[in-house]
C-alpha cells in the first residue's frame, strides 16, 4: 500500500518540479525530457525483445506511445495554466469515466453526478482558470482513458516493461519535430536539462515501478481507491512546491471527485469481483 503512496507523492513533487521551470522552458521542453530520461531508463532495464513481433503488437505500442506523450504534453500545458490541484481534478475524470461506463448498475450513476458536481464547484472560482488549461485538462482526461485500455492491450502482448519501454521511446520521437519546430526553449540550461531528468525519474519511472510491485501484493480494487488520492495529492503538491493555493470551495470540488472515485473503483470491484464457489 505504502508503495502506491509513494508512487502518487513522487508523480505530484515532479509535476511541481516542472511548474516551478515554466519560466524558463516550455511545457513541451519538459514533457520532452521527461518521456527521454523515462525512455533511456526503461530501454536499458527493460531490454526489449523486438523480433518476431507481429504488425499488430507494433501498432498497439506506436498507438500507446503516441497516447502517452500527448497525455503528459496535455496535462503539462494545462499545468501552465491553472493550479495542479484543479488540473488533475478534471484530468481524474478520465479514470473515472471508465470505472463508471465499467458499471451495469444505473444506482453508481451516483458517483458520476457526483463528479459533475465536483466540476462545477471548480467553475465558482473563475479567478484560478483559463478556458485553455480547462481544455488541455480535458484532453488529458481523454488520453488518460485511452492509457489505461491501450495500456491492458500493450501488457497481453509485450512481456514485462517491453511495451512501456517501445511507447517511450515512441512517445519521444512524436514529441521531438514539436521541441524543434517551437525552439526547445531551456535545452541550453544545464539546470533545466538536470531537473527536467528529475522530473522524468519521479513522474515515470519511480512511480511506474512502485506500481507494478505494489500490484503483486495488493488487490487490483485497493490499488484502484489508493489512485484516487491523486487530486488530492496534486492540490497538496501545488500548495508545498509551487505555492498555489486553492479556495474552500474548490477544495471542495476535490473532495466530490475523489468519493467518487474511491465510490465507483468499489462498486466496479463488487461488480467484477469472483463468485466464491
Amino acid at each position: 500500500m505504502w508503495l502506491v503512496v509513494v508512487g502518487i507523492c513522487s508523480v505530484q513533487l515532479g509535476a511541481g518540479i516542472a511548474k516551478n521551470l515554466f519560466s524558463d522552458a516550455t511545457p513541451t521542453t519538459l514533457v520532452w525530457l521527461r518521456l527521454a530520461t523515462s525512455s533511456v531508463v526503461l530501454v536499458a532495464i527493460a531490454r526489449p525483445d523486438l523480433r518476431g513481433r507481429t504488425a499488430r503488437d507494433w501498432q498497439v505500442a506506436v498507438a500507446f506511445g503516441v497516447t502517452l506523450g500527448l497525455m503528459n504534453w496535455a496535462i503539462y500545458q494545462s499545468f501552465q495554466r491553472i493550479p495542479l490541484g484543479i488540473a488533475v481534478t478534471i484530468e481524474f475524470l478520465g479514470p473515472l469515466a471508465l470505472a463508471v461506463g465499467g458499471s451495469r448498475r444505473a444506482r453508481d450513476l451516483v458517483w458520476a453526478l457526483l463528479a459533475a458536481v465536483g466540476v462545477a464547484l471548480l467553475g465558482l472560482e473563475r479567478g484560478h482558470l483559463s478556458l485553455a488549461g480547462v481544455g488541455f485538462a480535458l484532453l488529458a482526461a481523454a488520453t488518460w482513458a485511452a492509457y489505461i485500455l491501450l495500456s491492458a492491450d500493450t501488457g497481453s502482448r509485450w512481456a514485462g516493461l517491453d511495451g512501456l519501454a517501445v511507447a517511450s521511446v515512441v512517445a519521444t520521437a512524436v514529441l521531438t519535430p514539436f521541441l524543434v519546430a517551437f525552439s526547445g526553449r531551456g535545452l541550453d540550461q544545464p539546470r533545466v536539462v538536470v531537473l527536467g531528468a528529475l522530473v522524468g525519474l519521479l513522474s515515470s519511472v519511480v512511480p511506474y515501478s512502485c506500481e507494478i510491485t505494489a500490484l503483486r501484493t495488493i488487490r487490483p480494487s485497493l490499488f484502484g481507491i489508493l489512485m484516487s488520492l491523486e487530486p488530492a495529492a496534486a492540490a497538496l503538491a501545488g500548495i508545498l512546491v509551487v505555492h498555489e493555493f486553492l479556495a474552500p470551495v474548490q477544495w471542495l470540488a476535490v473532495a466530490c471527485v475523489v468519493v467518487a472515485s474511491v465510490g465507483a473503483t468499489r462498486a466496479e470491484s463488487r461488480l467484477t469481483a469472483p463468485v466464491p464457489d
